[in-house]
């Protein structure tokens, strides 16, 4: 067992918001907090949009892949957010669970998908101070 928190992001594709949200958790948290993102209906690829718009930011999620949402993946982490995926997500004792309504960036191009991921940073800024884990870098 690990002694930092572990967190999932779910959303319906895992294409767009979850990668989006575990890039920033994984580069904020600079290896703190242990991340992990599933979708319950996976996409083919990350959404090209959210890989632009992340790369403005210097963050890289090309090497990327959808993840199908699995039972052990949510068992495994300490807070589950879920963004848009119903009630697709197994729910269990014990872990804190979140649903953040985030407009879906399917099919919207890099401008559209911009201010999602501003609202996706600001959350996980707020995220890493509720965990305790200092912000590598604002």
């Amino acid at each position: 067992m690990s002694d930092k928190p572990s967190v999932l992001f779910v959303c319906v594709h895992n294409a767009g918001r979850s990668q989006m949200a575990a890039a920033y958790l994984t580069h904020l948290s600079a290896g703190r907090v242990e991340v992990r993102s599933a979708g319950s209906e996976p996409a083919d690829q990350v959404n090209p949009s959210a890989v632009e718009a992340m790369a403005e930011e210097g963050i890289d999620i090309t090497a990327e892949t959808p993840k199908i949402l699995t039972t052990e993946a949510v068992q495994d982490s300490d807070v589950v957010i879920t963004m848009g995926c119903g009630d697709t997500c197994p729910i269990f004792p014990g872990k804190r669970y979140e649903d953040w309504e985030l407009e879906d960036p399917a099919g919207k191009g890099v401008d559209s998908v911009r201010p999602i991921r501003d609202d996706i940073k600001a959350r996980i800024l707020n995220l890493l101070e509720e965990l305790g884990v200092e912000p590598a870098t604002a």
